[in-house]
């Protein structure tokens, strides 16, 4: 049944995602190629969302998953059940551990080997979040051109441009003091733009 897989799935990637919502995006790109639930474009839209919206990004990308393919299950609401069980999915291991090391972490804190087991972590969640932004922004900054394509249209030069634009307000310009919230509106607004 769709919802256990949904479950199941979502429970991996909470539980080897260490390191928050950007770590969940290589887990997700590999849960895209599986099963065919979504593209690397879609993830990519999903991402941007998920980061311009309240709440943890992979949450947010979790409920997203569910609702859209629990609506193509034969139940009535389908869509929301199949959100609610793909973001418990994601977040029921992360309870689980928490519940776990609570009790002990206060008996073993000062020990050697916890202190090396979470500074292993701290290598792994770097890790994680570097993959993640490369395939973002391979997403994001380059075509899927055909092999052997003239080096220009590899990249995505809006997008480039956009990118550098952005950049420069946030770091030079008298616009660096403006709400992040002004950044993402007109992001979007220059996103539909770009479109037609």
């Amino acid at each position: 049944m769709i919802f256990v897989q949904l479950f199941l799935e979502f429970c991996r990637v909470g539980l080897f995602s260490v390191g928050g919502g950007l770590a969940t995006i290589p887990f997700l790109t590999d849960l895209g190629e599986r099963t065919g639930w979504f593209t690397s474009g879609q993830l990519a839209d999903m991402i941007a969302i998920s980061e311009s919206t309240p709440g943890p990004m992979g949450v947010n990308m979790a409920t997203y998953v569910g609702f859209s393919v629990g609506g193509h299950s034969a139940l009535p609401g389908g869509n929301v059940l199949g959100a609610v069980v793909a973001t418990l999915g994601l977040v029921f291991p992360s309870i689980v551990v928490i519940l776990i090391i609570s009790g002990f972490l206060q008996r073993f804190r000062q020990s050697k080997g916890v202190d090396a087991v979470f500074y292993g972590l701290r290598a792994a969640s770097v890790a994680l979040i570097a993959a993640a932004l490369l395939q973002v922004a391979a997403i994001a900054l380059l075509n899927t051109a055909e092999p052997g394509a003239p080096l220009p249209q590899l990249f995505n030069w809006k997008a480039i441009i956009l990118a550098a634009v952005i950049f420069a307000l946030v770091k030079y310009s008298p616009a660096k003091k403006l709400h992040p919230i002004c950044f993402i509106a007109l992001s979007a607004l220059a996103g539909v733009v770009f479109q037609f």
